[in-house]
């Protein structure tokens, strides 16, 4: 009986060390352990061997953030992890995921899935956070989608907390936020939370892709870099300097002067207004000339505000709009996500309403209360590695105006203004400072991991790597 009571002693132990062994191997996501993970993805023929999650992170009060999180190919237990965040305000990341630097991406057809062989998860565990809530799949409780900058910082860190605490795991490798575009404003807010709040992540460094980092600057290096790219004629150009500049310096961005304010506009109406593709100069507007003044009300959200200029649409009674940006075509993920299949296997509940590429609902009621960003990267360029990069052939947030910025912050120079390659090719030109690294790729628009993926791949890699852009 004894010899009995033993061996059923020491297989209830075996039994039970087997549990907790499972159960740690759970904590790395085994198949059906943690109930985010997306175990199939429609439209796509071979399930990929990286682990992936679609859920929800909390925020403030009734808010809920959608994330989706794709492990790395590689090592997941020790590299990195990255958050994403696309811009707007109120634009979704999943545009990011599904078009630029995620491991999944659309065909036309809006069913079938591919894998991006230039997926930033070659390198790193990568978060696509959809904030604010309003904006994709996010949502909140109350409906209540009024917000600012500040708001938004809380919001976004009360979720990486959350994350963090669904995944344990990854709490402690490298980690680093990046966005584009409004993430200008999103990046250095969020980690100055961070670094204000919570020790526990092991932040390392930050990273900024054609991103709105001051207004002035912004609106002012449009001016020239309009003029240089042809946009503008000699005429024009002669009466912007008249008008809008004296001895040592062109305000363009909040010029007082009746007759700069009408020559900004002019030189507005151009970049903005006749069909240009305001993200990428030289690629072509899908979908041809709008027949509407569609470009000038999106751009108008986030350059020259100072300036009421009104315009005139092209035809009398342009339709009605969805926020969609200009000149880009989201007519596959907006099939894609909508899909009641691919909705299930994201886990978003049938409550939670439709996705789109933009929240016009969340646009319109956004507060921006930061027209620079200076005093931010003053602070966080004593803790972090930066890194500030632009598509140069983008008019929304061109290259000169966060060229202008960096230079502002008056670091020490490491080093020369260098080329870099990639594929025995000229990708475009770095300049390293202390703890920031500044970056042009060469034939790139707004969004750089979409036009220039390989290039954007190994910008991203050397940076998270800490190892010289060549």
């Amino acid at each position: 009986m004894s010899s009995m009571n033993g061996f059923c002693i020491t297989l209830i132990l075996v039994v039970g060390l087997a549990g907790v062994f499972s159960a740690g191997l759970g904590l790395r996501g085994g198949k059906g352990s943690n109930p985010d993970e997306v175990l199939s993805l429609p439209g796509l023929a071979v399930q990929p061997k990286f682990k992936h999650y679609s859920g929800y992170l909390k925020a403030s009060g009734t808010k809920k953030l959608h994330y989706w999180f794709v492990e790395s190919q590689f090592e997941p237990e020790t590299d990195p992890v990255v958050l994403w965040m696309n811009g707007g305000p109120g634009c979704s990341s999943l545009d990011g995921l599904l078009s630029e630097l995620g491991p999944f991406h659309l065909r036309d057809d809006g069913k079938t899935v591919y894998m991006n062989p230039y997926s930033w998860n070659n390198a790193a565990n990568v978060i696509f956070l959809e904030a604010p809530a309003g904006v994709g799949f996010s949502y909140s409780d109350d409906k209540n989608y009024t917000t600012d900058d500040d708001q938004v910082s809380m919001d976004n860190y009360l979720a990486l907390q959350d994350f963090f605490t669904k995944f344990p795991q990854f709490s402690k490798n490298p980690f680093f936020v990046t966005g584009e575009s409004y993430g200008g404003v999103y990046v250095p807010t969020l980690s100055m939370r961070i670094l204000e709040g919570n020790a526990t992540i092991n932040m390392q460094g930050f990273a900024v892709g054609n991103g709105l980092s001051s207004y002035a600057l912004n609106d002012n290096s449009l001016m020239y870099f309009g003029y240089y790219h042809g946009l503008f004629g000699t005429d024009l150009w002669s009466q912007l300097q008249c008008y809008c500049c004296n001895a040592s310096y062109c305000n363009f961005h909040d010029n007082a002067q009746p007759q700069c304010s009408l020559v900004v506009g002019e030189a507005m109406n151009i970049v903005y207004n006749i069909g240009l593709d305001i993200y990428n100069l030289y690629d072509d507007c899908a979908g041809g000339i709008p027949p509407h003044a569609t470009v000038f009300k999106v751009a108008m959200s986030n350059l020259f505000r100072n300036y009421k200029i009104k315009y005139t649409p092209l035809i009398k009674k342009p339709p009605k709009l969805r926020v969609t940006p200009p000149c880009v075509n989201v007519t596959s993920s907006l099939i894609y996500l909508n899909n009641p299949d691919v909705r299930k296997a994201l886990h978003i509940p049938t409550s939670v309403q439709d996705w789109d590429i933009c929240s016009g609902v969340v646009g319109a009621q956004y507060v921006r209360k930061y027209q620079t960003l200076y005093n931010q990267y003053q602070t966080l360029v004593k803790h972090y590695r930066i890194m500030v990069y632009n598509g140069d052939i983008d008019m929304a947030c061109n290259f000169l105006g966060d060229e202008w910025f960096v230079e502002s912050l008056k670091l020490d120079k490491s080093g020369d203004r260098r080329e870099w390659v990639s594929n025995k090719q000229i990708a475009g030109f770095v300049q390293d400072y202390t703890n920031v690294t500044l970056v042009t790729i060469k034939g790139a628009g707004h969004m750089v991991p979409q036009d220039k993926p390989a290039q954007a791949l190994k910008m991203f890699t050397a940076f998270i790597k800490n190892t010289p852009l060549n």
